[in-house]
């Protein structure tokens, strides 16, 4: 069974790594303990919206693409295809750039 609160842990934790940042950098940043963060991080504790935007921006990532990586992994778990591309009223929308993940190698998508 697929568990939001672990799904969102993997993302923040594999973002935070990617950046070479310790569990001590960020949740100082997030102004959150670090003992919270590592049971938010191993998916042990849900994360409100507001800590979830604070650890996003202490991670300099906008909680969009966590959310989309993390329905992204939820649809690979249910066993669905992910395009590939971002769909023609988006990209019109971002003003015809790539999608965002390509321009913040923070976060990569799965699938």
């Amino acid at each position: 069974m697929v568990v939001l609160r672990r799904e969102i842990g993997d993302v923040l934790r594999d973002a935070r790594q990617r950046q070479g940042r310790t569990l001590r950098e960020v949740s100082s940043a997030a102004r959150v303990s670090l003992g919270y963060l590592s049971e938010v991080e191993r998916g042990q504790k849900e994360a409100s919206s507001e800590l979830l935007a604070s650890i996003c921006e202490a991670l300099d990532v906008p909680m969009s693409l966590v959310l989309r990586e993390v329905s992204d992994r939820i649809a690979v778990a249910e066993g669905l295809l992910i395009p590939d591309t971002v769909p023609v009223d988006l990209a019109s929308a971002l003003g015809g750039q790539d999608s965002t993940w390509r321009r913040r190698p923070e976060l990569t998508p799965v699938g």
